[in-house]
């Protein structure tokens, strides 16, 4: 039997929420005090990396081995330097490179970073095999879509950001590649067999597990070849039958954002929580949306009063609250040993020297017969078009090419259209040529092959001016243009890099990995 007043307790160590505020609310350092096992930090939380530090510390006296989590990605998915955009290419660009090496390198600079900063967890890497090109949530962040590919770079990012005791976290389980819905909004469906899961999406969690990642998140997807009724974040066939006993790992599962209409819509947060845990999953990721102290105590009631009702076996969240210890346990350790001390080496403000290396290296130019060389002659002028981000990539970190090549080129314009923009002209490509007339003309995109207001528009432009310039920052499907750039992702490096190439700029040394 449970002692009196130890249940809530419990209950707050499984939960990992997210607060508002650049520094710590007293909600949640009461609630550090009382149990809390750890905390999801957003780009509402991040100034700068002294901030950060400051803010782990204020955590840290209140529980000095609270898990502090962060979603970043290094990527287009960026938390840490979603004020700036991040200085790291992003996975894409690393499998394009394919250089485990490198990854290594660039997850270990990460690492360094992170842990400066007093965090603990990162919700990195993307371990998704990208294999349906319409994916509307992964795309940029898979290092591609072939299975063995995505695994060795999976398990070199764990290996880098795990040496300065940050642990790594693989996602989405079983496997969010091969969907056309996001999962912020509504449930995928993960049609392949058994043998084709295993053959493909496993690939990289087994990769994974073998580098020793410290954690796993779920996803919220159905995949009938293991459970037809449950999404795989609720699934004790998947969570405990699958990766727990089939793949051996014995590390924490963390769920993806609990909030998310992949499980709320059904099961709502008190039911998605519960059933979650009963799954065997060990902690429980709140607070993208629902960023309060009700919402905290909503999660922790329902887990209790599953407990007292057997809805949820005690044993079952014993067991989550051991894991959620060990890694904490296992983080302190391993940064001790690894010399971290938070706040006393702060990350750079500009950001990741190897990051911008390793973006220059990822860049891969097609250029059609007789169209121009780079770099370019003249002072360009940018379009820039921005379909609606995901969810996950936010919307406040900026992209594109307009103001690095500014930077490198006094004099260049540079406009941004969405698709309602766009609408209104009621002749766009003849708008948009005759801001360009009589210069160099740059066109950025982003997934050209899945948003057809762009290739329309595109196609119209690139028929009047075959020497345009094409910047794909996404998934580079459709080469068009006559110089076709491709950059593997729409990170603060990956636009510089572009814009060096274009301009023609001296570029510093690579650095050592």
């Amino acid at each position: 039997m449970s002692k009196h007043g130890e249940l809530p307790e419990l209950a707050a160590a499984v939960l990992q929420p997210g607060f508002v505020g650049t520094s710590a609310p007293d909600w949640v350092r009461r609630w550090l005090g009382a149990g809390l096992g750890g905390v999801a930090l957003f780009a509402r939380n991040v100034e700068s990396p002294d901030q950060v530090a400051a803010l782990t510390a204020q955590l840290r006296a209140e529980r000095p081995d609270v898990i502090v989590a962060i979603d970043e990605e290094a990527g287009d998915v960026t938390r840490f330097e979603s004020r700036l955009g991040s200085s790291r290419p992003g996975n894409l660009a690393l499998g394009a490179i394919d250089d485990p090496e490198l990854t290594e390198a660039v997850a270990r600079d990460l690492g360094r970073d992170l842990a400066a900063a007093g965090i603990t967890l990162d919700y990195a890497p993307d371990a998704d095999v990208n294999n349906n090109p319409d994916n509307p949530v992964i795309g940029v962040r898979a290092f591609g879509a072939e299975p063995l590919l995505v695994a060795r770079h999976t398990a070199a990012f764990t290996r880098g950001i795990q040496a300065y005791g940050v642990a790594a976290c693989a996602k989405h389980f079983p496997g969010h590649g091969d969907t056309a819905v996001d999962s912020h909004h509504d449930v995928p469906l993960i049609t392949q067999s058994l043998a084709e899961l295993a053959a493909i999406e496993l690939i990289p969690f087994q990769a994974a597990i073998a580098a020793g990642t410290r954690v796993v998140m779920t996803g919220h997807l159905l995949v009938p070849a293991y459970d037809d009724a449950l999404p795989a974040t609720l699934s004790p066939k998947i969570l405990t039958g699958l990766l727990r006993e089939q793949l051996g790992f014995d590390g924490l599962i963390v769920t993806d954002g609990i909030e998310m209409q992949g499980v709320r819509r059904r099961f709502g947060l008190e039911g998605a929580t519960v059933r979650a845990l009963a799954a065997g999953v060990d902690a429980i990721c709140v607070g993208g949306d629902h960023a309060d102290e009700e919402t905290a105590i909503r999660l922790r009631d329902a887990i209790v009063a599953a407990v007292r009702s057997g809805e949820l076996a005690e044993e079952r969240l014993r067991d989550a609250v051991a894991r959620v210890r060990a890694l904490a346990d296992w983080t302190t350790r391993t940064q001790r040993e690894a010399g971290v001390v938070p706040g006393a080496q702060p990350a750079s403000a500009l950001g990741s020297d190897i990051g911008f290396a390793a973006a220059r290296r990822a860049v891969r130019v097609t250029r059609a017969a007789g169209a121009p060389d780079l770099p370019i002659a003249g002072v360009p002028h940018v379009v820039e078009f921005a379909p609606e981000r995901n969810i996950a990539i936010g919307s406040e970190t900026p992209w594109g090419i307009g103001a690095p090549l500014a930077g490198l080129l006094p004099g260049t314009t540079s406009v941004r259209f969405g698709a309602d923009d766009l609408a209104a002209l009621s002749d766009p490509a003849g708008t948009l040529l005759a801001a360009a007339a009589g210069r160099p003309l740059v066109l950025v995109v982003r997934d050209v092959h899945r948003h057809r207001w762009i290739a329309d528009t595109l196609d119209r432009m690139i028929e009047a001016r075959p020497d345009a310039i094409v910047v794909e920052m996404g998934i580079p499907i459709k080469v068009v243009g006559g110089v076709h750039v491709a950059t593997f992702g729409a990170t603060r490096a990956c636009g510089q890099a572009a814009a060096e190439l274009i301009a023609g700029a001296d570029v510093p040394e690579p650095v050592a990995a």
